[in-house]
């Protein structure tokens, strides 16, 4: 592949997924120049989360049958790595920025908790097809699990020298009810249970929702993103966008290369850790009061920058790996 064919390929790339920023801006707008209402931001919020998104995700997941077997060594290739980037911010975090303990918690914590629901659910439909939301919603069941768990016990390790099992309890029950991990857990024992579609009285309204889940949550994501001034720590948050973006799905990648991961699975996972940093940090800064400023900008410029980035991952993928096993 020349030059030429390469940057044809990234710019058709780029076109594929505009339509996916479009909405983001969109969103964006009407939060900032529209004079929308938080309210509303917060209504939408919560149907996506607890209605749409869990909607679309029992649909994919009730017909788990059909699909063929995903490799679970997704699941090593990506959280391995999360573990990795998650270890090296704690130590850019204390070396270079000088930052406490929990600050530093949140900062290993923004390297690699990705926006895998409002962003990543949409571009993985896009550029790689429905096909991949079996891989992408395996990820999601570990996903706040795992993350949560691991910050959960930094930051109480931090705070008392010691971290407890009823932290860890309350994580894992917090994941439990996550409506999203509901319509996982759900669809799938259907697909498992029954090893049929749905009934169509059931099949109809859950599809009309599913349908409006992707571009309604990435408007929602825009209006959301609309509340985030970049004030300050823009070092912080400059190397943040470093490891989210090109280190975490660089070395996703080769982790899953050493794996002999699939093509698709291993293309899933690194457009995962390819996305934006996710809301839930600036969360976790609020909550313990660090950060935020740091983390409010990471999310608006690691959102910016992975209309760039991602696409060009796929591309590097497909181009280097053409008869990927």
């Amino acid at each position: 592949m020349d030059t030429a064919e390469f940057f044809g390929q990234l710019v058709q790339q780029l076109l594929l997924s505009a339509p996916l920023f479009l909405l983001i801006a969109l969103g964006y707008s009407l939060g900032r120049f529209a004079g929308w209402p938080e309210s509303v931001n917060e209504g939408l919020n919560r149907f996506c989360f607890n209605v749409a998104i869990p909607c679309m995700l029992f649909k994919v997941m009730s017909k788990f049958y059909e699909s063929p077997a995903v490799d679970v060594r997704l699941l090593i290739a990506y959280f391995g790595t999360c573990f990795v980037i998650y270890v090296i911010g704690r130590i850019l975090a204390k070396g270079v920025f000088r930052l406490d303990s929990v600050s530093a918690s949140v900062f290993g914590l923004a390297g690699i908790f990705s926006n895998n629901v409002m962003l990543g659910i949409p571009v993985a439909v896009i550029l790689l097809g429905p096909a991949s939301l079996a891989s992408v919603a395996l990820v999601l069941v570990f996903n706040s699990l795992i993350l949560w768990t691991l910050v959960t016990v930094s930051v109480e390790w931090a705070q008392n020298g010691s971290f407890s099992l009823r932290g860890i309890g309350k994580t894992l029950l917090s994941v439990l009810r996550n409506p999203i991990i509901i319509g996982i857990f759900t669809g799938f024992a259907w697909s498992f249970l029954f090893h049929r579609p749905v009934p169509t009285f059931l099949d109809s309204p859950v599809s009309m929702v599913a349908q409006v889940a992707a571009p309604l949550t990435l408007i929602t994501l825009g209006m959301s993103l609309s509340r985030y001034q970049i004030r300050k720590g823009l070092r912080e948050s400059g190397v943040i966008c470093l490891l989210k973006l090109i280190l975490m799905p660089g070395l996703i990648w080769a982790i899953a290369y050493l794996l002999h991961l699939p093509r698709q699975e291993s293309q899933v996972v690194v457009l995962l850790g390819s996305m934006a940093v996710g809301i839930n940090v600036y969360l976790m800064a609020q909550k313990f009061q660090v950060l935020q400023g740091a983390t409010a900008t990471s999310m608006l410029l690691s959102t910016l920058f992975s209309t760039v980035t991602t696409p060009l991952f796929m591309i590097l993928m497909a181009h280097f790996y053409p008869n990927w096993p």
